[in-house]
């Protein structure tokens, strides 16, 4: 049942909850972490983790993608970004750090051309390594960019704003109808972010195998005014793919979860609001393989007129003053872990988070007790 109260004669509001407000409720059962099943799969895609990187720069070196693969896990490449803009990219990465306003650097890469040939041929580079090629374009540029990443090598289209919806109209430009773009490709379609209900079953009913809840860290709190917090919004999300699946006689869209997830914690109480995956941004740019050296910045902190999102440092204070302690993608992923409060080792920490639950695979995992704090 809904809660809503009163903000003022004659208005009121849902009452919703982050994922600070909840908790995991454990059952009389425990399980060992080892018999714990984190595999997932999306449309013929099966992956070992259920975790993917935000479409990132920060993170998205072709030798991030490609570790991220062999680590389990899925890469997201930002087709809008600085990999079809520079050619030195990890000497523009590092200028965008050294700037002394970022936010401005990051504009002006991102008002560069875009060579389109340069993307490709990066694309091609991660699709050579054989692992699974995900690229992210804006629902803004998804007809004129979506056949040359998918001719590059991408496997799977992320079409993905901050908020997106199922037809974006454009008084300048014939609009995107998701329903007709999705159903004239021949790969599957990830779309986002949706927060609520209507617009991800909206987005399910266009053909997309996947529906990010959220847009990613970024400012649209502060900026816009707009935030959904993440549990509610992960829940009536997860309740309209049952409705859909009811609709459609079986057919599962997966959810994934995008935003600022802070910790292990912040993961396995995704999953057990109903996601099938989480995107991490922050988490992930600790490690050594992360494109930008630990800095991480959302997709939407280069937009031209009205950026929504900030370059920050993500490592341990020790680290930014030199301390050769950082850590692997392997050891931010898998571990093993010294930091007791869940910023390594995140499968490892989903494991047994669905171990003293007495779960041991994901869905089942989706239907756990939840108490709010």
């Amino acid at each position: 049942m809904r809660e809503y109260a009163e903000i003022g004669i004659g208005r009121e509001a849902r009452r919703t909850y982050e994922l600070a407000d909840i908790s995991i409720i454990p059952t009389r059962r425990t399980r060992s972490s080892k018999d714990v099943d984190t595999t997932w799969s999306i449309d013929a895609y099966n992956f070992d983790i259920p975790v993917c990187s935000h479409a990132s720069d920060a993170l998205a070196s072709p030798e991030f993608i490609i570790e991220m693969g062999k680590q389990g896990g899925l890469g997201i490449i930002n087709a809008e970004g600085l990999w079809g803009r520079v050619d030195d990219l990890a000497g523009q990465l590092k200028a965008v750090t050294e700037a002394a306003n970022p936010t401005e650097y990051l504009q002006k890469l991102h008002a560069l051309p875009l060579n389109e040939e340069l993307l490709a041929s990066r694309i091609a580079q991660v699709r050579e390594s054989g692992v699974t090629v995900a690229v992210r374009v804006s629902p803004q540029r998804a007809r004129k960019l979506a056949p040359t990443v998918i001719a590059a090598g991408t496997e799977i289209l992320v079409i993905q704003g901050t908020l997106i919806s199922a037809e974006h109209v454009s008084a300048d430009g014939e609009p995107l109808n998701l329903k007709e773009f999705i159903g004239s490709l021949e790969v599957p379609v990830i779309a986002g972010g949706a927060v609520d209900y209507t617009t991800a079953l909206h987005l399910m009913r266009t053909g997309a195998a996947g529906v990010i809840v959220g847009g990613g860290v970024n400012t649209n709190d502060v900026s816009l005014g707009i935030n959904v917090p993440k549990a509610t919004a992960i829940a009536d999300i997860a309740a309209a793919r049952r409705d859909y699946l009811d609709e459609t006689g079986g057919r599962y869209v997966h959810i994934l979860a995008d935003g600022l997830l802070l910790s292990a914690g912040d993961m396995a109480k995704t999953i057990a609001c109903g996601a099938d995956a989480v995107v991490l941004g922050p988490l992930l740019a600790q490690a050594q393989e992360a494109a930008a050296d630990g800095w991480f910045w959302p997709s939407v902190a280069g937009h031209p007129s009205f950026p929504r999102g900030f370059v920050e440092y993500t490592r341990d204070d020790a680290l930014a003053e030199g301390s050769d302690a950082s850590f692997s993608l392997k050891e931010v992923l898998h571990g093993p872990a010294s930091d007791p409060f869940g910023r390594q080792n995140l499968v490892g920490g989903l494991r047994r988070a669905m171990a003293k639950c007495g779960y041991t695979d994901l869905k089942s995992f989706q239907k756990v007790d939840l108490a709010v704090r």
